[in-house]
Order: C-alpha cells, then structure tokens, then sequence
C-alpha cells in the first residue's frame, strides 16, 4: 500500500488537492457524520468507504490523545479504504470535533463504551465480513481495552504505539509528577502538566510536525482551555 500521506505537504493535509479531488483520487467515498452518546454529547463520527467495489473487510479506527480522527489519522484510514476496507473512526468526547472539555477524559470507561456503541452499530451493515481493530497512541490501548471487553468479535487488531504506559520524554520533573495526583483531586480540569507539546516529540520529520499543529481542531492549551 502507498500510503496517501505522499501526496500530503506540511502546510496541507491533502497537498495541492481539494478534499473531495483528494478522496477521488485515492477511490474512496468520505462521510462525516453527528451521533449523540449516552451522555448527551455530540460526537463527530467519520467514514471512509471504498468506491465501485464492495468492501472485502472493515477497519474501526480509535484516534490518539489530543488528536483526532480528521487529520493525520484520517491519512491512514484513506490508505485502508483505497485497498477495499470500509472504514470508520469517532472523535473521542472533548477532541477534534465532538463535544466536551477540550482534550478532558473524565473516564476512559466511557470513551471505550462511545467506541463499541459506534463501531456495534457499524458493523451491522457488513454483518459477513472480517471486522478488525486499529489504534495509534491512546488510540492503541483504547482498542486493545475494546477487544478485551469483547472477545471473539475482532478477527484481528493493529496497534501503532499504543499508550499502555506514559513515556519518560512525556513526563514532567519528578516532583510535579507525584504532586499532580493530589493535585488532580481538587482541580481535575486545570491544565497544570508541564510537560512538552505533543507534536515536538511524537514525530521524527520535521515537515510532519508541522503539519500536525496545522490541525485546526488541535489542542492548544493557552488558546482552548476555559477554566
């Protein structure tokens, strides 16, 4: 598979195309759509659809912290859909487009039962087909946590850096990080980890980091955090 982020640039997501050029040119079909979940909030959901031949599997796509299933992720989801997967991913509640506390998880049960509600309701319309799991970073223990909780659904899943443990380059000094349980406690949405922008140490290219704070639904913690 070529994978479509080829075509993109550090100022573009889809390079010198328009979106709908961009999706035409790599066959497939692209829906974005607004479901509500059980706790009343908004959730922007995404699909990437083969075009002119049936799909020969299904993909569900779990997104990063602090990203969303919209940009770079979206790359990877074109990628599988352009090789005759359907594809379907969901904005995590408080990220990319859906409602919520900016970058806020107050329960990572939850955001797992968003995804299962999404993905169940999905994969009724592909009842014969092998339906598989993929998740990047948060996005990766998130779909590993899905398959546990329903095991002998999945016919595979793929994890890309999944987030079973917080790196030592994400930390901040030790006394803060022990400081921040208690801190936690009383002021659980104040956004005091001072730790490094996500980007600067999640990407290896120059030109992709870019790309990433190009984001316009990114996180952004001095211009999105309301206290």
């Amino acid at each position: 598979m070529v994978h479509p982020i080829i075509d993109a640039t550090e100022d573009n997501l889809f390079g010198s195309f328009e979106p709908e050029a961009f999706y035409a040119r790599h066959g497939v079909t692209y829906i974005e759509e607004m479901v509500q979940n059980a706790r009343g909030l908004r959730q922007c959901t995404r699909s990437w659809i083969p075009v002119d031949q049936n799909p020969k599997g299904v993909v569900m796509v779990c997104h990063g912290y602090g990203a969303d299933s919209g940009w770079l992720v979206q790359l990877t989801s074109i990628g599988f859909a352009s090789q005759g997967f359907a594809v379907y991913a969901i904005d995590h509640q408080g990220h990319g487009k859906s409602e919520g506390l900016k970058c806020y998880i107050p329960d990572i049960k939850a955001i797992i039962d968003d995804c299962i509600e999404f993905f169940d309701a999905k994969r009724q319309n592909h009842k014969d087909l092998p339906v598989f799991l993929y998740g990047e970073s948060l996005g990766g223990a998130l779909a590993l946590l899905i398959h546990l909780k329903q095991p002998g659904i999945w016919a595979g899943i793929v994890i890309n850096g999944p987030m079973c443990g917080i790196s030592a380059k994400f930390k901040p000094p030790w006394p803060a990080e022990n400081l921040l349980h208690l801190i936690a406690g009383f002021i659980p949405t104040w956004p005091i980890v001072p730790t490094k922008d996500i980007a600067s140490v999640s990407f290896k290219e120059p030109w992709k980091r870019k790309l990433c704070v190009k984001n316009p639904h990114r996180y952004v913690l001095s211009a999105n955090h309301q206290p």
